[in-house]
């Protein structure tokens, strides 16, 4: 069997990884660099200079022009953290370079801190990928099929009726026939209207798009994308079926590792992030090693999430 060179790859090693940022300096010079990369620059005015302080543990910048002061983490999802900057670091080296995702307890224990801030941090994480995520359409030739996070409960609905079901939509970028890129998308449903809202944002305009015959995809032939229905013949498992084959591949390899992670989660409330992670790193799977730089860039270019909005349920394409 050839060796897959993409899942071979090597990452930053843990030894690495600690050389470069194993202090608070080497964090927050680290952090400088990605955020300011040609100087500092005010987000009140754009002025260019300030004098700069340190109050506690955090540094500051105050503008030259307009006086106003600014710390490294204001106006970025680090915004009123009070873990240190390396624990920040060694969580996205965590989550960026393990082949599967890794459950808020897994997490507390590495990093030596509470399940609830393990907790938080995780989730603000994941709320980082999904934004990242949400609005990059996939483009060219596109496999979708619907599917459904949880199970059913004890005594409740039985199949997709289940109160415990959360569906979504995969859907998988092709080029050449091998998989390229991913979306895993929350709908409220497979109504035509779910889908359409769905659509319009996750396929770019000139997609060729396969799917199953699930009534609901027919809107995206009636609004003038490319659509072709291929049925699956009886007897064939998702994997043998050529247009399916890499989207039930990626669609297995996604509920077996949430399922062998993670023993419970509120699906309606979170399925989004969770989902949002396995996705971002899955699209970025050809550069292991930049990984954590690209979710540290992510992380400062994305607006404050406080706990109470994270514990909101999630906006779905409806």
């Amino acid at each position: 069997m050839a060796i897959n060179k993409v899942q071979m790859q090597r990452g930053m090693s843990l030894s690495e990884f600690t050389q470069r940022y194993g202090t608070h300096t080497q964090c927050e010079a680290a952090l400088i660099a990605l955020r300011w990369p040609e100087g500092f620059v005010c987000p009140a005015c754009g002025h260019r200079h300030a004098s700069s302080f340190t109050r506690g543990t955090l540094r500051y910048w105050q503008c030259s022009d307009c006086r106003r002061q600014t710390s490294l983490y204001a106006g970025t999802m680090l915004q009123d953290t009070r873990l240190p900057l390396q624990t920040w670091f060694l969580a996205i080296y965590l989550l960026t370079q393990s082949k599967t995702q890794m459950a808020a307890m897994d997490l507390m224990r590495h990093l030596g801190i509470t399940w609830r801030a393990a907790w938080l941090l995780k989730h603000k994480l994941m709320e980082t990928m999904f934004r990242r995520e949400r609005h990059k359409p996939l483009k060219g030739e596109v496999s979708i099929d619907d599917a459904y996070l949880g199970g059913e409960r004890a005594g409740g609905k039985p199949g997709r009726g289940s109160e415990n079901k959360v569906p979504f939509v995969a859907a998988v970028e092709l080029h050449d026939g091998r998989p390229a890129r991913v979306r895993f998308d929350r709908v409220a449903n497979f109504s035509f209207d779910a889908l359409r809202r769905w659509h319009q944002h996750a396929l770019a305009p000139g997609c060729r798009v396969t799917s199953d015959g699930l009534i609901g995809f027919e809107v995206i032939g009636r609004d003038g994308k490319e659509h072709q229905v291929t049925l699956p013949p009886r007897g064939k498992i998702g994997t043998e079926i050529a247009p399916y084959r890499w989207l039930n591949t990626v669609l297995g390899n996604l509920k077996t590792g949430l399922s062998g992670v993670h023993h419970a989660f509120a699906f309606g409330k979170y399925g989004h992030r969770y989902l949002a992670d396995a996705q971002y790193r899955f699209n970025r799977r050809f550069s292991l090693r930049s990984l954590p730089t690209r979710l540290l860039v992510a992380l400062i270019n994305t607006n404050p999430c406080p706990a109470k909005m994270l514990r909101n349920p999630a906006e779905t394409w409806t």
